[in-house]
């Protein structure tokens, strides 16, 4: 959400940051309503001037028995007090039309974010770990021996359709294993809060973290109104709505574990093989809430506990900021890490980790109140650490051996009762 006040000031500011997005200018729509709002707004309050006053004098004309002028004067308030009412609904009308608007516009990147038309002009920050080099021809996750009687998408099918998956066996407990490595490392090694939350949403929720009105179709809704989170950003997220914090209580720093749900509209004919991209996965997330001086230092220490778990499982990875043409709508700034598939012989996203500033704070009301001050929005970041489907896919593949069996990260075998492998027959070894 943006404030009104800050582009009524420099409306070609916001407009020029808008057009880093490639995005045309907006403020002249905004600024209209905005005009003609608070043309309603004052016309309102002058009418409601005037029919107090007219109120006052209706009394003063019948104690001295001016019938005349007492008619003139009740129909005087009668009139004024229809014109208040329309003045306001009208002006009612337009407040809501203009925080429509306001809703349907993204954030305004920051100034480090690059300037650029879509991911070709993302900036590779750094990389980590070298791929293997395979004595034999790497396949997909979904193509190894050992992994395909774990991962059963035709009994998904029948039982859902497409994009979704049935694990069982090794896979999925190495799945687990990968999501309880996750959390521990999170609470352990940096501080975060374990969360459990719902995964059933009012529209509130999904308005403050920007998934509405927008993103509707990306999203699951029930037939009586709750929506399917996509991610528990928005549940962390909302966990501040609504509050005045006091300053001594940031930053607050949060993880979960959930399952997600998107529908994944705008993604026909993409990833359709394997699970790469399902309607249906877990994730573990992190959401930090802090003040707007200590955000951007707390994106790059998000972006590093994301990468601490790429690193402990031994995954090449590269980390890149996306311009402006590539960010989320609620981003100010993005950094992706994206992790090496052999199978695929490219690196995929695995992680985004988004500074968002006060936008979403201002569309859930969350503020702060600094030592001795008056309250102001809190800043908010989130970001995946990590996707786990997406995250057993580079272990599963990273690790595959020539006789189908595959080798498993050091760091998840306390997880799996000291066992190390997947063997070729399926079991774990």
């Amino acid at each position: 959400m943006h404030d009104i006040r800050a582009i009524r000031e420099n409306p070609a500011a916001f407009d020029a940051a808008l057009g880093r997005r490639g995005l045309p200018p907006a403020s002249p729509e905004i600024l209209g309503l905005d005009e003609s709002r608070r043309a309603k707004i004052l016309a309102a309050e002058t009418a409601q001037a005037d029919q107090n006053r007219a109120s006052k004098d209706v009394g003063a004309a019948k104690a001295r028995g001016d019938d005349a002028e007492f008619e003139r004067l009740r129909a005087l308030v009668s009139d004024k007090k229809a014109e208040v009412a329309r003045l306001q609904a009208e002006a009612a009308e337009q407040d809501e039309a203009l925080r429509a608007l306001l809703l349907t516009i993204p954030n305004l990147p920051h100034a480090d974010a690059p300037t650029g038309r879509d991911e070709d002009d993302n900036v590779e920050l750094r990389r980590w770990g070298t791929p293997r080099n395979f004595d034999f021809t790497p396949v997909e996750h979904f193509d190894i021996a050992g992994v395909k009687p774990g991962m059963d998408f035709e009994t998904a099918a029948k039982l859902s359709g497409a994009r979704f998956v049935v694990l069982k066996g090794a896979v999925i407990r190495v799945h687990r294993a990968l999501a309880q490595f996750m959390l521990d490392t999170h609470i352990t090694d940096h501080g975060l809060t374990e969360m459990w939350t719902p995964v059933l949403v009012k529209d509130e929720a999904m308005y403050g973290t920007n998934q509405l009105p927008k993103f509707a179709e990306d999203s699951y809704q029930t037939t009586n109104g709750w929506w399917l989170i996509p991610t528990s950003e928005v549940t962390l997220t909302n966990t501040v709505a609504g509050d005045i914090l006091d300053e001594t209580q940031l930053p607050i720093r949060m993880t979960a574990h959930t399952q997600c749900f998107r529908s994944e509209a705008g993604s026909a004919g993409k990833d359709t093989s394997g699970m790469l991209r399902q309607h249906q996965f877990e994730k573990v997330e992190m959401v930090s809430i802090t003040t707007p001086e200590t955000s951007m230092a707390e994106h790059e220490r998000m972006t590093r506990c994301a990468e601490a778990i790429l690193e402990k499982l031994g995954l090449p990875y590269r980390t890149i900021v996306l311009c402006t043409g590539d960010m989320g709508f609620g981003a100010q700034k993005t950094h992706d890490m994206e992790v090496w598939l052999p199978g695929q012989n490219r690196y995929r996203e695995i992680s985004s980790v988004s500074v968002c500033g006060d936008f979403q704070a201002r569309r859930m009301n969350a503020r702060y109140r600094p030592a001795g001050g008056k309250p102001e929005f809190v800043h908010t970041l989130n970001g995946s650490g990590l996707a786990v489907g997406r995250c057993l896919i580079a272990v599963l593949e990273n690790g595959q051996q020539a006789d189908g069996s595959v080798d498993l990260p050091a760091a998840l075998h306390p997880y799996l009762g000291g066992k190390t492998r997947i063997a070729a027959d399926g079991s774990l070894a």
